[in-house]
């Protein structure tokens, strides 16, 4: 095993054993409605091979997030990433594929589909994350989405800070006012852009096409049509 898959393995380990009340952890837990019996053990195989990939060529940027959806990375175990965009996130970090770990359709999510379409138009290395790295849910209702608690992110304070040491991006881009009280909280430097939900699309394509010297083009005007 070399040092990189080492140290990857070491910090997917460290995520896996994270366990918070009504917070599902796709790196340990099991969906008896949707997972394959082997689910947990596949996500954990895509964030290494992500991790791995990103150590091996180093990486521009780590955009952060707030936290995992339920059909977003709670199923493919990587941040701001849906079924429907596997194949590009593979693309994207160099690597041949990343394996679904869920049955019946794909899924498919709204914030994932402009994160990707504007990672498709940069074309640039970069890592995707969460401030927390599980997917909270409301009591009881385990296929909802729920903002993480501040006890819940202080307790991942530790994850965060480990991953950026990793991988030195030359920049980190919060995205959302969570994220970027997250990064304020640990003194990180960090570009706010504002998350595309709830119509915030137009303010992430422009903070995002800043950061990058981007004209908005087709490709982003298409983006927006989406959801119009």
């Amino acid at each position: 095993m070399t040092a990189r898959s080492s140290m990857a393995r070491d910090f997917v380990a460290l995520v896996a054993d994270l366990k918070f009340d009504d917070a599902f952890n796709p790196y340990s837990d099991i969906c008896s409605d949707f997972d394959r019996p082997d689910a947990a053990a596949i996500r954990r195989g895509n964030l290494v091979k992500a991790l791995e990939a990103a150590l091996a060529k180093g990486v521009e940027s780590v955009w952060i997030a707030r936290d995992l959806g339920y059909r977003g990375g709670r199923r493919t175990g990587l941040a701001l990433t849906d079924e429907t965009h596997l194949d590009a996130h593979a693309a994207l970090l160099g690597v041949d594929d990343f394996r679904r770990s869920t049955i019946g359709p794909a899924a498919t999510e709204r914030t994932a589909t402009v994160i990707w379409r504007m990672l498709t138009e940069i074309g640039k290395p970069i890592f995707l994350w969460n401030v927390f790295p599980l997917h909270p849910h409301e009591p009881g209702r385990p296929m909802t989405n729920r903002s993480h608690t501040r006890f819940e992110r202080h307790a991942c304070r530790h994850i965060v800070v480990t991953l950026l040491d990793l991988l030195a991006p030359q920049s980190v881009l919060a995205i959302g006012r969570d994220a970027e009280n997250a990064m304020a909280d640990l003194g990180i430097a960090a570009k706010p852009v504002r998350h595309p939900s709830y119509g915030g699309q137009p303010q992430f394509i422009a903070g995002v096409s800043e950061h990058y010297g981007l004209q908005v083009g087709r490709s982003t005007e298409e983006t927006l049509s989406l959801f119009g």
